[in-house]
């Protein structure tokens, strides 16, 4: 694999096949604690792509386990040609600015939505949708990274800025080069997502020095690391088999425990996802 392939690396699917290859098998709960460090290339915007999805939410999401569920979204639905919409919030979600979430941010976010024909607010936690043509799969689309929900939509801020309502609030960042976000205390997920207390994100460019950075213990994870360096220890797991390499990850982290086994799902979302299975 050359290039970072992101419905393919990060797919709900992708932690079953991790499962079977690694021999893993049922586990306890995720574990609460500790600093997630994730070693990423360059190309394909890894360290975006995870960062975002760490800050930010959706409307919906697709699970570890291949489901739709919802996210910020509390329950939807559509007339009978599945052209108008509803969409309840979840009461009291705040955005790491103290802001309150809001009905118009979400318009707001949603204003590039394909065959969207008008949306209005129909209170501060509900919504409705009226689009040009039936979209029967609306809410499985509105879980996609083009939907990520910012203050009055603002979600194409620097990632430095980047403002949202996820697990995690950003501390220090450079595109293209570090991330680095706490977690958020008391956030309306708590118990469900987010378990490390830090999650970092670290841009290193050579293949062999993200294996390097694995087996030196300075990160935990690492995205398309040199295969032969990391098969030469034998001691880590991969995804999603030795021979294709495409994540590599220590002993002491932990996937979710996923039974999807379709592909296609990405959920981009290690940083929520992943924990630390000692601390």
């Amino acid at each position: 694999m050359t290039r970072l392939d992101r419905r393919a690396l990060f797919a709900s699917g992708a932690a079953a096949a991790l499962l079977a290859a690694t021999g893993l098998s049922a586990q306890a709960g995720p574990r609460t604690g500790g600093a997630l460090r994730i070693a990423v290339p360059r190309e394909g915007d890894a360290l975006g792509v995870i960062a975002r999805r760490a800050v930010s939410e959706t409307l919906t999401e697709i699970g570890p386990d291949g489901a739709l569920r919802a996210e910020l979204a509390t329950a939807w639905e559509s007339d009978a040609e599945a052209r108008i919409w509803t969409f309840d919030l979840k009461p009291g979600v705040r955005f790491h600015n103290g802001a309150p979430l809001r009905a118009t941010d979400v318009i707001a976010a949603l204003a590039h939505l394909p065959h969207l024909a008008s949306a209005h607010p129909v209170s501060e936690t509900r919504l409705r949708l009226e689009m040009a043509r039936a979209v029967p799969d609306l809410p499985l689309l509105l879980a996609g990274d083009s939907y990520l929900i910012a203050p009055d939509g603002h979600s194409d801020l620097s990632l430095a800025s980047a403002v949202g309502t996820s697990c995690y609030r950003v501390t220090s960042a450079r595109e293209d080069r570090h991330f680095r976000a706490t977690r958020v205390a008391d956030h309306h997920r708590q118990g469900h997502a987010g378990w490390a207390d830090v999650v970092e994100i670290i841009v290193i460019p050579d293949p062999a020095v993200r294996a390097e950075a694995l087996c030196d213990g300075f990160v935990g994870i690492t995205v398309l690391p040199l295969a032969e360096a990391i098969r030469a220890r034998g001691d880590y797991r991969c995804h999603p088999s030795v021979d294709n390499m495409q994540i590599a990850f220590t002993s002491q982290i932990t996937p979710p425990a996923a039974i999807s086994q379709s592909a296609t799902l990405g959920d981009l979302r290690i940083a929520e996802r992943w924990w630390l299975a000692q601390s």
